[in-house]
């Protein structure tokens, strides 16, 4: 009955027992016993590991002699497929009288089962067991007790196999003797006994699925907050983050509802997240999606992740509302460059920030490795182009090996994409033989450059080829940052290890000298390049100062690449955390730039539409829009940005602040402005935000002030955009994107940034032209601006008007899904300044601990 109850249920699961039995020859015995005992149980162990793992088996039987369950065999079985109830925990939640969760030997259960038909009640009478000193035996002296028998002889119960002889005055007259161990003289009893076994080993194993089928269900947060107690004055970052010990990850994991096989454990704070969360949820509602942006940043930064991670805090650790901080991997650029870590500052940081600002679980890494493979495969192979017959060419990249010669896999591919239907080597003609092995790169119009992760000027513009070795293949090419490779962007937005293989394939890399695109696929590296990559698409989980859970995954910049952590660690949040939850996912720098392609960009990539944007302000940047004086990183705050200055404050939001909000408006999204407050702030200047920003159609807008006193301090926000996402929105894109691309940079620069038009170069139009030609005009764009104005004009504060955006260069990631123009002078690889945060970042050797991170 409950097999069929479970199948009807559950058309597609199959409840599968896996029997282990150990065969060996007995003459092998005989010659070498010790090493065939040591052999034999590495071996059982090897297969109860792998059934362990397997989801489709839901209960192991160890069909083996006694001296092969030994205590490392039995340590190995997973107590919830262990049908036969043999292991330590099983046994344990036995004698503990706990049998919700475990399972009972179905041999004790039978013998229990047959002693009640002989003579019922139980209590008070007397049994003998012989033979009990195993684990059944355990279980049933167990179970007899329980029932209320004594251990004494009003009936026989022989656990051994083998002849057992019993004097007659052990037992009554008409005592039951019942062999556990069936035999030719078995008797009812015995048969019962065996048939009443056979029936338990089935009822567990169903019983051991249908507990799996409910272990795959959603689970309920059962989250441990940890406690603050926040210090005046408020101390460094790194003090802070070291005073508070994080909780195991797994027991982080295990609160948020996920499994032990989903989690892969980098250590004791950090840990990777399997995709198959996706399969497993995916009937799971989604939570509420609420995207943190920003007004234009001064060059220090306005605390977008600090007010992302301090409303996490308030919301699981202080409302008790389920919710996920979704964030992007800082750059090593920044971190020893001038803007520092980007782990959130105060009591509201992710811990342990070291972990997360620098190397963390080796993502950007393993980028670097994947862009630099690229580059290194490009000029391979154009020297080898240069310096082989078309006939060397082809013997080489299709090689014979014991005498036959076949295609690869990728290059059926690249056989597809030139029209060439053969998969047999020896039938290419000579001219299909030259168009496989000659991808002809025109040197001048490579576009791909190689990566590293630290801000060197030096490597903006480069020579390569120079060695003797190399032919005269010398060519110009430079270096970008590591976060600005297009395989960053394809992290960041695709939504499954296959589309980020079918993107990593897409990207191309120049332009032949026929004008034809080249591929990372025609190269035959893009399946190479998933390889380096297949651990970085999971994204990393760690925790707030207060316990709460946060996704670290991929870190591009929003102002030369779409500037949004990864789609894969929304969805997997957003199935977490509940209907009634909350995923807030941070987009990088101003609304015009970050926000505006998390919209434009990810949101098409992704499918997902956010129900509230936070927009961050600060008193200070909203003075320097107001007409303030510039700020520089490093350099004293004037003392406009200290004194109380109400005309600066009130300048600064009826431009930038409002313009930011009606940004947002533009998507159909309500906002909630949240004011990051400095201990330089007066209450007249918050007021006074408060009150303009609500008078520009902000939902609501409020004071924060989770730096110096964590969740607690950001409790009403919580409140604001708990508020406003029960509200209904009307989300909408911000232009068609059949529309042809100078439109949809048009639509950009007039209603974004406020531009009366656009200046196209030359370069810019042909590029244009080239794209639509090949068939990329469908792609969204993606701007390559400058995060310091809404203009291209970085000195350009407040909302400018009455200009025209230049279009210098457009240039097409293909692979992530957009086109990129290049307004202005843009870089991609920034440079140190004369004192880099690297003065101050040290190691004590005796401790090991770092210093100077911030």
């Amino acid at each position: 009955d409950a097999m069929d109850v479970l199948q009807r249920r559950n058309p597609p699961i199959q409840p599968l027992l896996a029997i282990v039995q150990v065969l060996l020859s007995k003459n092998k015995m005989l010659c070498c016993v010790g090493t065939l005992e040591i052999l034999s149980t590495l071996k059982i162990v090897e297969e109860v590991l792998k059934l362990n793992e397997d989801p489709r088996v839901h209960g192991i039987y160890l069909h083996l002699p006694s001296a092969a369950l030994t205590t490392r065999v039995l340590e190995t079985l997973k107590p919830e497929k262990d049908i036969d109830g043999i292991s330590d925990l099983n046994i344990g939640r036995l004698v503990r009288g706990d049998l919700s969760k475990g399972f009972v030997s179905p041999l004790a259960s039978a013998v229990l089962d047959v002693l009640e038909k002989h003579d019922a009640p139980l209590e008070g009478k007397t049994v003998l067991l012989v033979g009990g000193e195993g684990r059944v035996g355990s279980a049933l002296q167990c179970l007899i007790e329980r029932s209320g028998m004594v251990m004494q002889s009003d009936a026989v119960v022989l656990l051994g196999g083998g002849n057992i002889d019993i004097l007659p005055t052990c037992f009554r007259p008409g005592a039951a003797v019942i062999h556990c161990e069936p035999t030719l003289e078995s008797g009812i009893a015995e048969l019962i006994v065996i048939t009443v076994k056979m029936s338990l080993w089935i009822f567990n194993v169903v019983r051991s699925c249908s507990r799996w089928i409910q272990g795959q269900q959603y689970r309920p947060w059962r989250l441990r907050s940890l406690k603050l107690q926040p210090l005046t004055p408020v101390p460094s970052d790194i003090e802070i983050s070291r005073a508070q010990i994080p909780k195991p990850v797994n027991q982080l994991a295990e609160e948020v509802g996920l499994l032990p096989e989903e989690l892969e454990a980098y250590g004791r704070s950090k840990a990777k997240v399997c995709l198959s969360l996706l399969d497993r949820l995916h009937t799971q509602p989604d939570g509420k999606y609420v995207l943190v942006a920003g007004i234009t940043p001064t060059p220090l930064g306005e605390g977008k992740s600090t007010v992302t991670i301090g409303l996490v805090q308030a919301l699981s650790a202080h409302l008790s509302l389920n919710s996920f901080a979704c964030l992007r991997q800082p750059s090593q650029g920044p971190t020893f460059g001038v803007k520092g870590g980007a782990a959130g500052g105060g009591y509201a940081q992710v811990i342990p920030m070291e972990e997360f600002n620098l190397h963390l679980t080796g993502d950007i890494h393993a980028i670097t490795a994947a862009n630099n493979l690229v580059a290194a495969a490009i000029d391979a192979r154009m020297l080898h182009e240069a310096t082989q017959s078309d006939k060397a060419l082809f013997n080489r990249l299709v090689p014979s090996v014991n005498g036959v010669r076949k295609f690869s896999p990728i290059q059926f591919s690249r056989l597809q994409r030139l029209g060439i239907d053969k998969t047999n080597p020896a039938s290419l003609t000579p001219e299909e033989v030259t168009s496989f092995v000659r991808l002809d790169l025109d040197p001048s119009k490579i576009t791909w450059q190689r990566v590293v992760d630290t801000n060197d000027r030096f490597l903006r513009k480069i020579t390569v080829g120079q060695a003797n070795t190399e032919k005269g293949q010398i060519r110009e090419t430079g270096f970008d940052i590591a976060v600005a490779s297009e395989i960053m962007a394809i992290l960041a937005l695709a939504d499954s290890l296959e589309d980020m293989k079918n993107r990593l394939a897409r990207m191309v890399v120049g332009t032949s000298r026929s004008g034809q695109p080249v591929t990372t696929e025609d190269l035959g590296v893009s399946g190479a390049l998933t390889v380096l990559m297949k651990d970085a698409i999971k994204p990393t989980l760690m925790q707030t100062l207060e316990g709460t859970p946060v996704f670290v995954h991929a870190g591009p910049f929003a102002n030369i690449a779409h500037g949004n952590s990864s789609v894969l660690a929304d969805k997997l949040a957003l199935k977490l955390v509940g209907r009634d939850g909350f995923v807030v996912t941070e987009a990088g720098f101003g609304a015009d730039i970050g926000m505006e392609k998390f919209f434009n960009i990810k949101c098409r990539a992704s499918g997902l539409r956010p129900n509230v944007v936070v927009l961050v302000a600060t008193i200070r940047a909203l003075k320097m829009h107001g007409g303030g004086p510039n700020v520089s990183a490093g350099a004293p705050l004037p003392k406009e940005y200290i004194d109380e200055n109400l005309s600066l404050v009130a300048a600064g939001c009826h431009s930038n602040l409002k313009k930011q909000i009606q940004i947002a408006h533009l998507f159909g999204i309500p906002v909630v402005v949240a004011l990051n407050v400095f201990k330089t702030d007066t209450q007249a200047e918050i007021d006074l935000v408060c009150e303009i920003a609500k008078g520009c159609g902000a939902s609501d807008a409020v004071p924060c002030n989770h730096w110096a006193q964590g969740g607690r301090g950001s409790i009403k926000l919580a409140q604001a955009v708990n508020e406003a996402a029960s509200r209904p929105s009307n989300f909408q894109f911000l232009y068609n994107i059949e529309m042809p691309i100078a439109d949809k940079i048009r639509t950009i620069a007039q209603k974004v940034y406020g531009a009366d038009d656009i200046e196209l170069s030359p370069a810019a139009k042909d590029k244009i032209d080239y794209y639509n030609q090949q068939g990329y005009g469908l792609l969204p764009i993606c701007m390559a601006k400058t995060h310091l104005s809404l203009s291209h004009m970085p000195d350009k504060k407040g909302a400018p008007t009455g200009f025209v955006l230049p279009i210098r260069d457009v240039r097409a990631s293909i692979g992530a899904g957009f086109i990129y123009p290049l307004v202005g002078t843009m870089s991609t690889m920034p440079g140190l300044p004369t004192r880099p945060c690297f003065y101050d970042i040290d190691l004590d050797p005796v401790t090991g601990e770092i210093t100077g991170l911030f």
